[in-house]
């Protein structure tokens, strides 16, 4: 059994909500009521993709061999 490794983007919504996108999986984007629900809807999301993938014979991507920073930036107002 391989282990795979997602990184999950969360975005938090106007009303409170959070999206779920996996920048691994273009299209694979889910939302959830809060953090932990984003999480598990994020989840459940990579499984049902990585299945359809496996269904069509496709290769599965993973963010093993990805690097991820930050990097905050300070702008002056005009």
């Amino acid at each position: 059994m391989r282990n795979l490794i997602y990184k999950v983007l969360l975005t938090k919504e106007a009303e409170g909500a959070y999206t779920a996108s996996v920048p691994a999986l273009p299209g694979c984007i889910t939302y959830g009521k809060d953090i932990d629900h984003a999480l598990a809807m994020a989840k459940e999301a990579i499984e049902v993709y990585i299945e359809h993938l496996k269904a069509k014979g496709e290769s599965i991507p993973d963010d093993s061999q990805t690097l991820e920073y930050s990097i905050n930036l300070s702008l002056s107002t005009v």
